[in-house]
């Protein structure tokens, strides 16, 4: 991947800050969590700086149109079957859910591909509940609360050392590899939050579920810095 970068003059910055002003909205696509911690010590460095311009005031970002964007899903691993066998874990989930032998790919919302003893299975998620919040409806979220944490056991994804998760980028072989090389004991392949979804949720004042977008194309890390 190569990147350009153009110097904005002086003289031409505020044409540039008008630009952007004319632009209603913008959506955090990734980095939704980083983005709300910055909002968080910008308040804090704020109540003690009083008043005036501070550098928390802003942070770096990059936008793109949104046909120019692509989300990936974000896959999950799980270190151990929290007492199951896999063939006991197969049979838990399947009295939750509707399992059938699958490939790696999901082919929609709503189903997960899941590794487990050498091979794939297609999991078919059940509907959120009818009060759900937009968030609550992803498939991540639905995993979570129908497989991850009453079969599996797993917690808070954010502290919980048990799961991990791999970008999409890396695809489902990715995944199948962790398992069969014994760093995870079971994979879940997820099919992609859809763009569409992404705003639903930023417009009804949520945020996305930690770890459920992966964000392309992605810029170089240090490709810019801030000297503090």
């Amino acid at each position: 991947m190569q990147h350009t970068v153009w110097r904005v003059p002086d003289a031409d910055a505020q044409a540039l800050v008008d630009a952007f002003r004319a632009i209603p909205l913008l959506y955090i696509a990734d980095g939704h969590h980083r983005a709300a911690s910055a909002m968080r010590a910008r308040q804090a460095l704020r109540a003690q700086a009083g008043d005036g311009p501070i550098q928390a005031d802003t942070f770096l970002a990059v936008a793109f149109p949104s046909d120019q964007a692509q989300i990936l899903p974000y896959h999950r691993t799980v270190k151990d079957l929290a007492g199951h066998t896999p063939a006991s874990l197969l049979e838990a989930v399947g009295a939750r859910l509707a399992v059938a032998p699958g490939s790696d790919t999901p082919t929609g919302a709503g189903e997960v591909a899941m590794y487990l003893g050498g091979r794939w299975h297609t999991l078919t998620l059940a509907p959120a509940r009818p009060d759900a919040s937009p968030a609550d409806r992803l498939d991540v979220a639905r995993l979570h609360d129908q497989v991850l944490a009453p079969v599996l056991k797993v917690g808070d994804v954010r502290v919980d050392k048990r799961i991990d998760f791999v970008g999409g980028i890396r695809g489902p072989r990715a995944l199948a590899g962790l398992v069969d090389a014994g760093h995870a004991a079971v994979a879940f392949a997820m099919h992609p939050v859809g763009i569409d979804d992404l705003m639903t949720i930023a417009d009804a004042g949520g945020i996305m579920p930690p770890k459920s977008t992966w964000f392309e194309p992605k810029l170089r890390d240090g490709l810019l810095s801030h000297v503090i």
